[in-house]
């Protein structure tokens, strides 16, 4: 497997610049992100990232965990879904609403981040990454209103901008169009195959015999092009 496919399948860190103990970003993203956070700060907004790059490993950890149920699967009106009640491939179409497929998160990638504004989250409440605290009267309603005017100009978009019968919006995710383009491009339904046959990824069987309509639905299903799009305003281990 070259570099480059192992930089899409989250499976190294050479790409990578850590911004702190637990935040990593693209080396080439670093740039548009300070610019980005500069501009912020001029109307007192002070950006943080909540999650950047997230390795094949700790998504199969977590698809795992919600699969076997040790965590919640929650369904579009954020109620727990009771997996005794499912089918595998039912379980799989659950968990892929807020949680990638190991291998196909665009975190892997390290040019998508969640974000949000340390300096309007109330002090002693936690960071829950939902969308009622991005929408009106939310926490971060300023931040959302700034973003969907400004984060193109340094050419930041929202790829779940909007439910599209696949992934839930994300107002909370923002992705680095030149350098995200180049990974989902080559992104492919045949090299997520491939490395999922060897992985320990729980209901592997029904997963590889629905892939195709997993990736046409959850990974490729996005806003691809337009960075002019606004959040239409689900919490998120994409």
């Amino acid at each position: 497997m070259n570099s480059f496919s192992k930089e899409i399948l989250g499976l190294t860190t050479k790409h990578l610049m850590q911004l702190s103990p637990s935040v990593a970003i693209h080396k080439e993203m670093l740039s548009a992100y300070q610019a980005l956070t500069k501009a912020a700060k001029k109307v007192n907004l002070d950006l943080a990232i909540a999650s950047g790059f997230r390795s094949f490993e700790r998504q199969l950890l977590i698809w795992n965990n919600k699969f076997t149920g040790a965590k919640p699967i929650k369904d579009i009106s954020g109620d727990n879904i009771d997996i005794k009640l499912l089918s595998q491939n039912k379980i799989i179409h659950a968990i892929l609403l807020y949680s990638a497929l190991p291998g196909a998160s665009r975190h892997h990638w390290g040019c998508d981040i969640d974000i949000f504004a340390p300096n309007l989250l109330p002090q002693n409440k936690k960071l829950q990454l939902e969308p009622w605290e991005y929408e009106k009267n939310g926490y971060f309603e300023k931040l959302s209103d700034w973003l969907n005017e400004h984060a193109h100009q340094f050419d930041f978009y929202f790829p779940y901008d909007k439910y599209r019968n696949g992934v839930a919006v994300e107002p909370w995710h923002i992705s680095y169009m030149p350098i995200a383009k180049k990974y989902q491009d080559k992104l492919s339904c045949e090299l997520l195959t491939h490395y999922l046959l060897s992985s320990d990824i729980q209901g592997k069987e029904a997963i590889i015999e629905h892939l195709p309509e997993i990736f046409q639905r959850y990974v490729i299903n996005i806003n691809n092009n337009d960075t002019t799009n606004t959040i239409n305003i689900q919490s998120s281990e994409r």
